[in-house]
Order: C-alpha cells, then sequence, then structure tokens
C-alpha cells in the first residue's frame, strides 16, 4: 500500500486586521509577520520667514518625534507629508532659535518666524572649587551615615509591584573581607560594591540577569576562600555557582552549572575546620534550613537538617505587621539564614516578620555545632531599629572588620512606592562578656565614626553631632503637586519634597533658627518620576551648597558641580566646623526624575541647654498580652527626640528605639516570659540627657 503525501507549498498573504489603529499584517512564509500601521495622511504646509518678514530657503521642517521632515523652498514655503497623531513640529535653521510648534493645525497651515539666536556661550567644564569645609579632590571622611551612600540599583522594568514605577532598591546584604578590602553583595545590584575604609564604596559591574524582568541575583551569598571568591543566588531553578580571582576585572566562572539543593536566601558558611555549610530558606510556613556541602563539588555531604522555626505566639517581634500588630493577612516570614562563629559557639542569624515593616530584625540561635540543635538567644532580636529616619534593621549579616571589631549590614524599610523599595545601613556590633550577640543601632541613622583600631561596640561609635534640621523653616524654588518643603525635615524617609522640574537652578533652603556649629550634611534625594530601569553608569548627581547668617549674602560651602557618581543619600562631612544660620542647596544634575529631596539632614551642635533628665518614665507591660509594652514620659523642655532603651538585665539594653514628637511608644516585641528593663535619653540640639534609672518589666 503506497502513502500520499500531500505538498504544501509556501505562500505569502496579505491581510487585514482590526487594531487599535488600522494596521497590515504580513505573513512572510509563515516564518516571520511583520505589523505595517495604516495611518491617514495629509499635507500640512506653511511658509517660515525670519522677524523681518524675510523668507527663509532651506529651513529644515521635521516631526518632532519621527522621521519626516521636508525643507522651505527659495519663498520659504514647505510641503510636509504628516498623519493625525504628529502633534509636534521642529523648525531649524543655522544661527536662529529653534521653534516647536506642539500641535497639528486643524486647516493643516503652520507658519513660522524664526528669530535670530544670538551668540552662544560655549560650554565651559570647571573643576568644583574647594572650600574651607569641603575639597573634592582631597575627601577623606573619617564618619559615615545610614542609609549608606551607595549607587542603589533601580528596579529591573515590569518587576516591582507596580510595574510603572521606577525606583532604586536593594536588601540582603552581606559584606566579607577579601583580599584587603571590603565587599558588598545585595539584591538585585548587577554587581557588587568594594571598599577600603566601610564609607566611600566604589560600583563594579557583576550582570547575572537572563532576562529584562528577572532577578539578577535575589540575596546572593559570597565567601572568600584564598584568593577566590564564590557566589550564588537565591535558585529554584539552578542557577550555577560562581567563582573569579579577579572580580574586579567583572569576568566570573562556573566552578559548577548548577547549585543542586533549590535554596533562597542562601548563606555560605567555612568552618575553622576546613568543612563547608550552606543555611537556607524564605517562608512563612517551613523552618529554615542547614545541609554540609562538599567544597569541591558543592553538593551535599549530611542530611538536611530543619535550624529555625518562627514563635510569634512566645516571642513578639516575630509577629507579622508594620508595629507587629497584624494577626490576620498572613503570617510571618522567617528568612535570611546567616553564621557567625565567635569563641567556639555558632550564631545562627534570621531575619523576621516582613521585608516591608519598620520592626524588621535580626535575631538569632546559638549552637555548639554548626548544624545545631540550636537554643534561642535571650537577648532577641539582636539587631533591631523600629524608630528614627532609617527603620528597619533585618535579614543582614555579621563580619569582622580589619581590626577586629564587629560590625551589621542590614536592610532598612522604606516600602514608600513599592513594597520592596529597601535601603542598607551599617551598625557596630559585637558579643559582651557573655557572649551574646548584639548590635549597636542606637544613633544609627546618624553620623557613625569609622573604625581605625579596636573598639567597644557596647558604647559605640556615635561622634556626637545632634540632629538640626528637624521641623525647621524651609521653603524652596517651587513645588509639585502635594510634596511640600517641609516633607524634606521631616525625618521620615516615606516623605518628599519636589520640586517642578529637575532644571538647573531649582533649589530647597532651611533656616536652621540661629547660628550653630555644623559638621555633616546628609543629601537624601529620591526618585520622583524617575524613568530609569536598571543599572546604568551615566547617573550622577551635581548641586552646590550655600551658607549664611542673614539669608542675603552667601558663601559657598560644598560645590559637586563636577561630580560623577551616582550619590541618591550623598553624605558629606565637613573638614572644619561651619558656623551658620541658613543653608541653600542649588540642584544641578539630577540623573533621572525631578530635583526631589527625601530630607535635608544637618549634623552638628546648637547653642542651647543640653536636655535634663527625662521625668515619669514608665514601662506598663500588658496583663493579658506580656509581648506588648507601652512606654510613656513627660515631654522634655529642649528635646526634639528621644531614645529608649531596652534589654534583658540593667547593664544589657542593648536595643534603642528612636521616637520623634511624641511622649509615648506602643512597643509590641517583647518575648512572653523574658524580664526586661528599659531607661529613656532625650535628644537636644545641644546633646544628649543622662539616662532615667532602669525600669523592670517583669
Amino acid at each position: 500500500m503506497k502513502t500520499k503525501f500531500w505538498l504544501i507549498i509556501p505562500f505569502i498573504s496579505v491581510c487585514l486586521l482590526s487594531f487599535a489603529q488600522d494596521s497590515v499584517k504580513v505573513i512572510k512564509g509563515q516564518v516571520s509577520d511583520y505589523y505595517i500601521p495604516v495611518y491617514k495622511t495629509m499635507l500640512l504646509h506653511g511658509v517660515v520667514t525670519n522677524n523681518q518678514g524675510v523668507a527663509l530657503k532651506d529651513v529644515r521642517v521635521m516631526i518632532k518625534n519621527g522621521a519626516a521632515s521636508a525643507c522651505t523652498d527659495a519663498h520659504g514655503a514647505y510641503h510636509l507629508e504628516v498623519v493625525d497623531n504628529d502633534t509636534a513640529f521642529v523648525f531649524y535653521y543655522p544661527h536662529m532659535k529653534w521653534l516647536v510648534k506642539a500641535r497639528l493645525p486643524k486647516q493643516l497651515t503652520l507658519n513660522a518666524v524664526l528669530q535670530p539666536e544670538g551668540p552662544q556661550q560655549p560650554i565651559l567644564r570647571k573643576a568644583a572649587q574647594p572650600t574651607v569645609w569641603y575639597d573634592p579632590a582631597h575627601y577623606t571622611p573619617h564618619t559615615y551615615c545610614n542609609p549608606l551612600d551607595i549607587s542603589y540599583n533601580f528596579e529591573y522594568y515590569n518587576h516591582s509591584d507596580n510595574h510603572n514605577v521606577a525606583c532604586r532598591s536593594t536588601a540582603d546584604p552581606m559584606i566579607l573581607v577579601y583580599k584587603g578590602e571590603y565587599y558588598l553583595f545585595s539584591t538585585n545590584q548587577s554587581g557588587f560594591f568594594v571598599s577600603k575604609n566601610l564609607a566611600n564604596w566604589k560600583f563594579y559591574y557583576s550582570g547575572f540577569q537572563r532576562k529584562y524582568n528577572d532577578d539578577d541575583q535575589c540575596a546572593p551569598a559570597a565567601l572568600a576562600i584564598g584568593d577566590t571568591l564564590l557566589m550564588i543566588g537565591s535558585t529554584y531553578d539552578n542557577l550555577p555557582v560562581w567563582y573569579s580571582t579577579h572580580p574586579k576585572d567583572e569576568r566570573w566562572k562556573h566552578l559548577c552549572e548548577t547549585a543542586l539543593l533549590p535554596h533562597w536566601d542562601p548563606d555560605l558558611f567555612l568552618d575553622t575546620d576546613g568543612k563547608l555549610y550552606l543555611y537556607y530558606g524564605s517562608s512563612n510556613e517551613y523552618p529554615l534550613m542547614g545541609v554540609e556541602y562538599n567544597r569541591s563539588t558543592f553538593r551535599p555531604e549530611s542530611i538536611i537538617y530543619n535550624t529555625i522555626s518562627l514563635h510569634p505566639d512566645i516571642h513578639g517581634w516575630e509577629r507579622f505587621g508594620m508595629n507587629n500588630d497584624d494577626s490576620v493577612t498572613l503570617k510571618p516570614f522567617a528568612e535570611g539564614s546567616f553564621m557567625t562563629k565567635h569563641n567556639g559557639k555558632y550564631y545562627l542569624q534570621y531575619a523576621a516578620p516582613g521585608t516591608e515593616f519598620k520592626v524588621y530584625a535580626d535575631g538569632t540561635y546559638v549552637s555548639d555545632h554548626p548544624l545545631g540543635p540550636f537554643v534561642y538567644q535571650k537577648h532577641n532580636p539582636f539587631s533591631y531599629k523600629p524608630g528614627g529616619f532609617v527603620r528597619g534593621a533585618g535579614h543582614g549579616g555579621t563580619f569582622e572588620d580589619l581590626f577586629g571589631n564587629y560590625w551589621h549590614i542590614a536592610t532598612c524599610m522604606l516600602s514608600l512606592r513599592e513594597k520592596f523599595e529597601r535601603r542598607i545601613g551599617l551598625y557596630p556590633a559585637g558579643f559582651d562578656k557573655d557572649g551574646i550577640l548584639y548590635a549597636n543601632t542606637a544613633f544609627g541613622d546618624y553620623p557613625t565614626r569609622i573604625p581605625q583600631g579596636r573598639e567597644d561596640h557596647i558604647k559605640g561609635n556615635f561622634t556626637g553631632w545632634m540632629l538640626l534640621s528637624l521641623h525647621k523653616k524651609v521653603w524652596a524654588s517651587s513645588t509639585d503637586s502635594i510634596y511640600v518643603p517641609g516633607n524634606a525635615a521631616d525625618e521620615n524617609m516615606r516623605t518628599f519634597w519636589a520640586a517642578k522640574s529637575n532644571k538647573p537652578g531649582e533649589w530647597f533652603c532651611m533656616d536652621l533658627g540661629s547660628v550653630d556649629r555644623i559638621n555633616a550634611l546628609q543629601i537624601n534625594y529620591y526618585d520622583y518620576k524617575a524613568d530609569q530601569y536598571g543599572r546604568a553608569m551615566d547617573l550622577y548627581h551635581q548641586y552646590k551648597i550655600y551658607a549664611s547668617d542673614d539669608a542675603i549674602h552667601w558663601w559657598l560651602v560644598v560645590d559637586k558641580s563636577d561630580n560623577d557618581l551616582d550619590v541618591p543619600h550623598d553624605y558629606v562631612e565637613l573638614k572644619a566646623p561651619l558656623y551658620a544660620r541658613y543653608l541653600k542647596i542649588i540642584n544641578l544634575h539630577m540623573p533621572t526624575g525631578n530635583f526631589a529631596l527625601m530630607d535635608f539632614r544637618v549634623f552638628g551642635k546648637g547653642n542651647g541647654e543640653i536636655p535634663h533628665s527625662v521625668y515619669n518614665f514608665m514601662a506598663k507591660r500588658d496583663p493579658h498580652d506580656r509581648r506588648n509594652v507601652m512606654f510613656s514620659w513627660t515631654l522634655t523642655k529642649g528635646a526634639y527626640g528621644y531614645n529608649i532603651y531596652y534589654g534583658i538585665a540593667p547593664d544589657k539594653c542593648y536595643n534603642c528605639i528612636t521616637v520623634y514628637g511624641a511622649n509615648d511608644y506602643d512597643m509590641r516585641g517583647l518575648d512572653k516570659n523574658t524580664t526586661y528593663y528599659a531607661y529613656i535619653k532625650a535628644l537636644g540640639e545641644s546633646g544628649v540627657s543622662p539616662q532615667t534609672a532602669p525600669v523592670k518589666m517583669e
């Protein structure tokens, strides 16, 4: 029996389809297709003259956003084929001002009169002027200020909750020492940052993004073994394990093609005996996990152990919600494993309850063995910052600096325009004499000293420079919509002032109220009306800052007119104290979007008295839910804010809550079965009050 075959001959067909605009779909051999829009064409005509009425020949008439153009004849006349959605037209002639007509006239006649351009000033590139207070060519700061001033990447297109919003973000950071420098890795940065001093960070491109709306690397983990740097990312799709011996050269190879275990929020830990471990997990249903890994094959060597589960019914700080107050929406998340070994003990750190909350924090369990069993540390969370300008201190990592001091790098909540909009904070940390892991977040968003040797991080690295800018009188060159100037002086990262444009010359001015000593400034930009998605290497900010005693006579303090760095949270430590009442920042260049400021923060010392000790400080624990406590006190004259310290003993009040503009605080992060102690200090522009006597919370 013979089988018949039909020969199908390729053909070309043209058919009309109905779209929002009429178009023709051309199918060529059923291999590729093209959409050719069909528009109604019209002929636009007119005459172009100069301001004396003389016809101009060879004027180029162009559609502003298109390819069509025409030239005028000897009579100044032109004819240009247009379509109904062409709405802007440009007229160009040498030495005449560009002219833009913004609409298509119904009668299809568009005449134009061009004006002389006048003498053109050459574009001059001047070096920024050094001043007594700031020299850009010789800037060697001894302090830094959170949030860290790094070039935060813009989220990728179609990646955020609100697909039309362009905003910066990173989170889930870790720092390690490699070849004598600090390497900072964090989520979706298309690379990493390197510093010699924990203050100045340089970006190095190392992107692994495969599709435009994919993650680059979410919560990456890195590990230095000898001269080799290893890196893995969060994956349920078998990403490779990368390695490099020269990561600054932007080249990486695959140690193995797939990471065998599906893992999210990974952490790699190399023990002192040479064994390698992987810790991972991010879930509100399942525990965090750990496993021993083979260093050569990156395959498991042991069974997989469950390491940590949440117990929000006991640990108040693990409860979901902005203030641990949401028991309805979702269960809390356990995530962000990170292992630190100290004095033979293994401290497995974890984050809860959610990255979008001000109470996002890190806790720790302790064991004598790398895979447990683990015991909950009595002082928890150990990294906690629910108040102040920067809020949240979760999903991070603890590391030693080059002098042997411990630090904790953590995620800061912003979550203004979309849930995963975040920043990074760096805090002094350590282990006390009893082996308790702590992070010192008191004054964690104020100028902090860079380490120069071994330090006592329980005392902290605060410079003593107080906040001078809170709720001061401010005004600006313009205001766009509801984003008023006062928003840039309210110590709130989730509000901002925005000018109507990004043009050079937009400005923001502040009256401190008196001539004060100024030691540092922090310019916190916001990405209002930004149009950037993902990493670009041509983003930078330029500005100048002036000072005055009378708002009439001004002198230059900081000149960043030739800055080429992206500095979204630019922190400037002044070389010498500045004494002034008024400050003005003038925009010269924005990387994208309008000139907008979260806060223009000023640090130094005021002229008044240091506030006295706070009166009537009380801590009333809820008898029905011992996870909750209400702090209250009497407002103190001359205080703009308060720091509440609490902990598990009078000498172990390691956690701090900063409060502005209130005399109470509803805290819902206690452990049900733990006795606590607390005291308070008042914050004034001239200094910090003595602490109150600790009160006991049984």
